[in-house]
């Protein structure tokens, strides 16, 4: 199994190429709720991160809702070969009862059967993006990278949010990112603030389109003040 390596904050340059990623995104279709996949690696180390998620998520859907609502979807692994997808939440509860029910075991990463859910729901059905949060990759790159090029393919951008420095994990995460039109950031245990305005800026992108994002990053300040700036621009 890949060691995991010290947690290290994401540097402004990091969240600056994140942030003018996400404001060149196109635009999911307005015609409808916005549906965004909420994927986590559930493997023993992510506890902490599980724990934060289950949080974050109720702002994601506080941000979401002001713009038109969203509806969301979790998919997560561990263990032994075990990954599994929710039903669609448009509400936080429901949600939070999902994650809380779920206990993290030791195990491989499984991103590659993540993504391929994510294909078979864009197939099914609109996906407006898909998130990921992770630290390790025990996978070969270039299987994940085609089914993220699918994705790519077929309009359902990847942020994949990298907590630590594990090289290998950022190798895989970028190209997954770039080869679906998305974006990657690293974050750390100190950096939660961060991590929850990038996902609900994400949730806002999802749910109502760039306009909604630059509105976004005006009122909240911070991180999303800088892509409001980012978006401004274009």
């Amino acid at each position: 199994m890949v060691s995991k390596t010290p947690k290290i904050v994401g540097g402004s340059g990091e969240v600056d190429a994140f942030l003018r990623t996400l404001a060149v995104t196109p635009v999911p279709d307005r015609g409808r709720r916005g549906r965004l996949i909420f994927a986590l690696d559930a493997t023993m180390s992510r506890q902490p991160t599980w724990d934060r998620a289950c949080q974050i998520q109720g702002d994601m859907f506080r941000e979401a809702d002001a713009v038109g609502g969203l509806d969301i979807k979790l998919v997560f692994f561990r263990g032994y070969r075990e990954c599994k997808a929710s039903a669609w939440y448009g509400q936080s509860a429901p949600l939070l009862r999902a994650m809380t029910s779920i206990a993290c075991q030791g195990g491989y990463t499984q991103i590659q059967r993540v993504l391929k859910r994510a294909v078979k729901e864009a197939r099914e059905g609109t996906v407006s993006a898909l998130v990921y949060v992770g630290d390790s990759c025990e996978e070969e790159v270039d299987p994940i990278c085609a089914v993220a090029g699918e994705l790519g393919v077929l309009g359902v951008p990847v942020f994949m949010f990298q907590e630590g420095a594990d090289p290998y994990a950022e190798t895989v995460f970028r190209e997954a990112a770039r080869l679906s039109g998305g974006a990657w950031c690293r974050f750390d245990e100190a950096s939660a603030d961060q991590l929850r305005d990038l996902l609900s800026a994400v949730a806002v992108f999802a749910a109502g389109g760039r306009k909604a994002l630059a509105d976004y990053g005006k009122r909240k300040g911070g991180q999303a003040v800088r892509l409001a700036g980012l978006i401004g621009a274009r």
